[in-house]
């Protein structure tokens, strides 16, 4: 396994096809600070071109919050001209994650809120335990989702579902927030890490190119209306139709073995 820093906060492992991200600032419960913002940037930007790696998990080094929110202690201190650096520093991070070009799974074991709920809205699927605490808590502060949050939850729940939670702010709990599709799957206490691996491993063992084509698909079809939406399916389509991975993946089913996948080209 293969392991490397990204300052002090944020560590990236990666064993076979499968990278995790995690998020290592336990004193804090994880607290969103520029430092931290900038290791998840940086370590996003290199798993993007990373040719072999298909699936990320974003993960915490701690049971008691996968991600608090945001750095409130340092925000305090900033002036309003640092402030709007620090804005731009926070977007990135989340642009960073949403923008990863392979599938993403967040591992949610206790608080993610705010910051630390829209870092997990950024990927593809959130596997959370019962300990989880999940909400966009922003107006409570003075402030609004600004990772994504007013845009992402939508499109998980629906309209009226998100202005309910983040005009009250409320925090969920791990049961509610799985019956209303705010996390994916549920698992027993401490396995949201080790089920999260296990699903992007069942992911990674796909095509690269096909798991790509299809997350570009998925997230640049979204909202669009439905012709235009099979337009961008249809584009995806052609990247994998005429494919390396396309030879090999019916060659494989008609031979009977596993396939055997080369490194997708990276753009």
């Amino acid at each position: 396994m293969d392991e490397r820093r990204y300052g002090e906060w944020v560590a990236v492992r990666v064993d076979g096809h499968v990278a995790e991200l995690l998020l290592d600032r336990p004193e804090a419960m994880n607290a969103i600070s520029t430092e931290l913002a900038r290791g998840v940037t940086a370590a996003c930007g290199e798993l993007a071109v990373h040719g072999g790696v298909r699936a990320v998990v974003i993960s915490s080094t701690q049971a008691r919050a996968f991600c608090a929110g945001a750095d409130l202690k340092e925000r305090n201190g900033l002036s309003d001209e640092e402030f709007g650096r620090h804005r731009a520093v926070l977007r990135a991070a989340f642009t960073g994650v949403l923008d990863l070009p392979v599938p993403a799974v967040a591992a949610v074991e206790g608080f993610a809120l705010g910051g630390g709920y829209e870092l997990a809205l950024s990927c593809d699927l959130i596997v959370a335990d019962p300990t989880a605490v999940v909400g966009l808590p922003e107006v409570t502060v003075g402030v609004i989702p600004g990772g994504g949050g007013t845009q992402l939850l939508p499109r998980r729940v629906g309209a009226a579902r998100a202005a309910e939670l983040i005009f009250t702010g409320r925090r969920v709990a791990a049961d509610e927030a799985h019956a209303l599709g705010l996390v994916d799957e549920l698992t027993e206490r401490g396995g949201a890490r080790e089920a999260a691996l296990a699903l992007a491993a069942r992911m990674a063992a796909h095509s690269p190119i096909g798991l790509r084509a299809a997350k570009r698909a998925l997230r640049t079809g979204s909202g669009l209306p439905l012709a235009a939406g099979l337009e961008v399916e249809d584009a995806a389509w052609r990247t994998v139709a005429f494919s390396p991975d396309r030879k090999e993946g019916v060659a494989a089913f008609n031979e009977k073995r596993a396939p055997r996948w080369a490194k997708p080209p990276i753009a």
